[in-house]
């Protein structure tokens, strides 16, 4: 047995509604994995860490086998299990214990046993139930003993993990004490104490960007084009992503986490429970994202719906880049079509990057990318307030905000009072007479003035009390 020098991968394989992630958010203490009673749930490769004691470990949770299907969306989620079965250090292969043996588990079993990893099957649903009656059937796949568990009350589960993991970290022989009773410990290297620099790394900012959009738009189609590898599944029917699938990846030195998310239909259009649940999770990855890549169709006319997500992301305040997908079959008239579109429709944007792209043929991909660098550089941007008080003093300069009677607003300072997205508190007297029309002039003042592309911007106004107002 060898000690584990990188983090071992569990997956997690089954036939559909075996509570594979009802197991892979206990094991992950989440809630990540969409959840619930309903075969085939779950589509992509999900993965998400679990740690046992000081044992760190990979778990990937995947879709509903169906290893004897041979086309449709059934087919590409076999691909992508067994795709997650080449990466396992070890599988767990799930069964229920309630349904019993089944001629889909010894299709499964067939096909896990032909993959040369190591094998845990586990006996899924089994509280309330005599473990040796729950497993006793199982033993005909011929992978061993079977481990009853509960994936939903936890029975056996931290038993089951630390058996699939026991190659990885195997149990440490106690430390031999010398004969003097005294253990001595290295000598700990001295301080620097000459001044020199100190070489520890700044820690980078990963890039959470989240891929939203209306549904077969072809977020899942761009994913794959950026790994390089068909990471989800990219199908040719809307609703394909359910969950909202996290990966990490690096392009130039840049580290990233793509959020594939569900797509987004008309509030009245959807019906379905798990699609109500897979809307929330989208827009819970929006809120959790630092950069939304909104995703269009360019051979659809924009949408009521492509407007009302774009104004979620808004109110949510992250920054923004706007990618017209399907870009390579239009000719020249749909294409100015499609521009005037967007101005007309989509004119709240103004502050994004727009791209027109192909992401099936990987055109005009990587200036994409390069926005939604600026876009979260303009974000997280620090802004002095010297400066900020300087560029305030130079709008004031050139235009006046409006008398409200007979007083006009006065604005003596502004400073920085967040990030992502920027936000600017102005201070000053009688500020709430300020108009809407010259807060927008503000914020392209500010937005040029600093370069703060891609992201929204908001401006706070302070107003001080004045001390000669009488008091009640």
């Amino acid at each position: 047995m060898k000690p584990a020098v990188f983090k071992p991968v569990v997956v997690l394989v089954g036939r559909p509604n075996v509570g594979k992630s009802t197991l892979f958010n206990r094991l992950t203490r989440s809630r990540d994995a969409l959840v619930a009673d309903l075969p085939g749930l779950t589509r992509d490769r999900h993965y998400g860490e679990g740690r046992v004691g000081d044992h760190p470990y990979i778990v990937v949770d995947t879709g509903g086998f169906e290893p004897i299907v041979k086309e449709g969306i059934l087919a590409q989620m076999a691909k992508q299990t067994m795709q997650a079965v080449a990466e396992a250090d070890a599988i767990i292969f799930l069964v229920d214990g309630r349904v019993g043996l089944t001629g889909h588990d010894r299709e499964i079993a067939d096909r896990l046993r032909k993959s040369g990893r190591s094998v845990l099957l586990a006996v899924n649903k089994a509280e309330g139930m005599q473990h040796a009656s729950a497993s006793a059937e199982f033993y005909k796949l011929g992978l061993g003993e079977p481990h009853p568990i509960s994936s939903a009350h936890g029975d056996g589960v931290v038993d089951l993990i630390n058996e699939a993991l026991l190659e990885f970290y195997p149990e440490e022989p106690e430390e031999e004490v010398p004969e003097n009773g005294y253990i001595i410990e290295p000598e700990a290297p001295a301080p620097d104490l000459d001044g020199e620099k100190d070489f520890r790394p700044a820690i980078e900012h990963r890039v959470r960007l989240a891929i939203v959009g209306r549904p077969n738009v072809g977020k899942s189609t761009l994913v794959n084009t950026l790994l390089g590898e068909e990471r989800v599944i990219a199908f040719d029917q809307p609703g394909t992503t359910r969950d909202a699938i996290e990966i990490e990846f690096e392009r130039g030195g840049r580290q990233y986490t793509l959020i594939d998310t569900a797509g987004l239909r008309r509030r009245g259009k959807v019906f379905e429970a798990v699609e109500k649940f897979s809307v929330i999770k989208t827009l819970q990855a929006v809120e959790a994202s630092n950069v939304v890549l909104l995703m269009l169709d360019a051979q659809t006319e924009i949408s009521d719906q492509d407007a009302h997500i774009a104004g979620f992301v808004l109110e949510t305040g992250r920054a923004l880049v706007v990618g017209v997908n399907k870009w390579d079959d239009l000719d020249s008239d749909q294409r100015d079509q499609i521009k005037r579109d967007f101005e007309r429709k989509l004119r709240f944007l103004s502050f994004a990057k727009v791209h027109f792209i192909s992401a099936l043929k990987n055109e005009g991909v990587g200036p994409l990318l390069k926005s939604v660098n600026m876009a979260h550089a303009a974000a997280f941007a620090r802004l002095s307030t010297p400066k900020l008080t300087r560029a305030l003093q130079l709008a004031l300069q050139k235009q006046q905000p409006p008398r409200k009677g007979i007083f006009r607003p006065k604005m003596r300072y502004a400073h920085q009072g967040g990030q992502n997205p920027p936000l600017i508190v102005i201070h000053g007297s009688a500020l709430d007479q300020i108009p809407d029309s010259y807060r927008r002039y503000l914020e392209t003042t500010f937005r040029n003035e600093f370069s703060l592309a891609g992201t929204p911007l908001r401006i706070e106004f302070r107003a001080s009390k004045n001390p000669y107002s009488s008091k009640d």
